[in-house]
């Protein structure tokens, strides 16, 4: 006898659907229980066999649930807006919106045709006004508590396509669509300021039941650490630069100063000299790295250049040349460090660009040639050539050390994080439209509430989506 699977599949979903037997109920005595699974993008028409695994298994906990009579709540969304569901409506060549419910459609089918138990009266998707309405809402709260702000930043930019690109849309420095080279444009954005959070979101990592492998990535995430800011003179200018160090037990042993590229101080220090036009053509090439790319600790290209000028070194009176290189990031620290023989990125760079090197560390505390060595001293030690810290356990030295500076004006405490405000302006169509008015008098005015939704105007064609200028969430 042959069994029709399907026949019976169908016959049963028409008899859940009809029966609403998976419809959550807010009342009655029975205890609650509450699943909800990451929603999928609809940037497809269909699910593959990662969604499937994820939502079969969740299917699985609130069935074993029902029947141990719990009242379950077990809802479905779609995670409709933003860059993929765009990328598809673009390469499908149809408006957003259209693209977007066809595809939801197709996946509820899908995720009907599984037999997924979900409570399809409470069904959501990010794109309709009545869910973004409360995305408005939640902004305006963060900017009446200081939260919420605008910046400048650079944003990637194809002047081809006339919009404002993603990391992952910028394909060896050039435009995935239309392989235009893609500029680096400063532009004034909104952010959320999740960095007034950062020792308490540390803190309370402890508190999460979570395998340690992972807090150990949520706490490299936030990236606290404790330092010095060192002032480095700029030798015959008023120009101090400032350069965050967890190190400045090596302080001695710095040769050279690297300040990030997009550093404004950069384009100052090489304004109307000969090494200008250098500086901007590095900057370009740098530009179009991505910043795993840059901060890829060995083994990448190093890129820079000299700037023409010198700094002081503040513990010695030491002339060191100032540089610009790839591995040195703006949004951490200051945008400067300072660069010497016991780092291994320092050590390669100084080795390409022929800039002299010494250590101050080693295990017995005698002298040793950085000239004549083949890679970094990473290692710890005793200090020697470190004036009357010589002698020391290097980390022993290194909070007197910190002290000693700080005490003769050279540098001050500080914090810093890995953790950045979270941008969140999109500078596309397909979004959350920010509730700001732009006042020629008032300035940036906030929506009332009572005027939410700000509805995303549906009247846009083609490639005009990605030139508005409105900021989207």
């Amino acid at each position: 006898m042959r069994i029709n699977f399907r026949k019976i599949e169908k016959k049963w979903q028409r008899k859940w659907e009809s029966a609403k037997i998976f419809k959550a109920s807010e009342s009655g005595k029975k205890k609650k229980y509450y699943m909800l699974e990451m929603f999928p993008y609809p940037s497809a028409y269909g699910l593959h066999m990662g969604h499937v695994r994820n939502y079969a298994l969740g299917d699985c906990i609130v069935r074993f649930k029902r029947m141990h009579g719990l009242n379950v709540l077990y809802p479905m969304g779609y995670d409709a807006f933003g860059l993929p569901a765009e990328n598809a409506a673009i390469k499908n060549k149809v408006h957003p919106k259209k693209f977007t419910e066809k595809a939801i459609a197709s996946i509820m089918n899908n995720q009907k045709a599984l037999g997924l138990s979900y409570d399809w009266s409470r069904m959501v998707a990010t794109c309709y006004p009545e869910y973004y309405k409360w995305n408005q809402w939640f902004f305006l709260k963060f900017l009446e508590r200081g939260l919420a702000y605008k910046k400048e930043a650079p944003i990637n930019w194809c002047p081809k396509c006339g919009t404002v690109l993603a990391n992952e849309q910028v394909e060896n420095g050039k435009c995935w669509r239309c392989s235009s080279e893609v500029e680096i444009k400063p532009l004034e954005q909104w952010f959320f300021k999740i960095t007034a959070y950062s020792d308490e979101l540390l803190n309370d990592i402890e508190k999460l039941d979570w395998p340690e492998k992972i807090k150990i990535m949520q706490r490299n995430w936030i990236g606290r650490s404790e330092g010095v800011e060192i002032f480095f003179k700029v030798d015959g200018s008023d120009l101090v630069l400032p350069a965050f160090t967890t190190r400045c037990d090596t302080i001695f042993s710095v040769t050279f100063v690297i300040i990030a590229p997009e550093h404004p101080i950069a384009k100052e220090i090489v304004k109307d000299s000969e090494y200008e036009e250098e500086f901007e053509k590095i900057k370009k090439v740098i530009s179009k790295q991505s910043q795993i790319e840059r901060t890829t600790p060995e083994g990448k290209d190093k890129i820079g250049c000299f700037l023409g000028k010198y700094a002081i070194n503040p513990v010695n009176g030491e002339k060191i040349p100032i540089y610009v290189a790839n591995f040195c990031l703006m949004d951490y620290g200051t945008g400067i460090v300072m660069a010497d023989a016991h780092d291994k990125r320092d050590f390669e760079f100084a080795r390409k660009y022929n800039i002299p090197l010494k250590f101050v560390i080693s295990k017995d505390g005698k002298p040793t040639d950085a000239e004549k060595a083949e890679e970094a001293s990473v290692d710890n030690g005793i200090l020697f050539n470190s004036g009357k810290f010589s002698g020391m356990e290097n980390m022993k030295a290194l909070p007197i050390m910190a002290d000693w500076i700080v005490e003769n004006g050279w540098a001050k405490k500080t914090v810093n994080y890995k953790i950045r405000d979270w941008l969140i302006s999109r500078q596309r169509y397909w979004g959350t439209p920010i509730p700001i008015v732009y006042c020629d008098k008032c300035g940036i005015v906030p929506v009332s509430e009572k005027e939410l939704p700000i509805k995303l105007p549906e009247d846009v064609k083609e490639i005009r989506w990605q030139s508005l200028k409105s900021l989207l969430i």
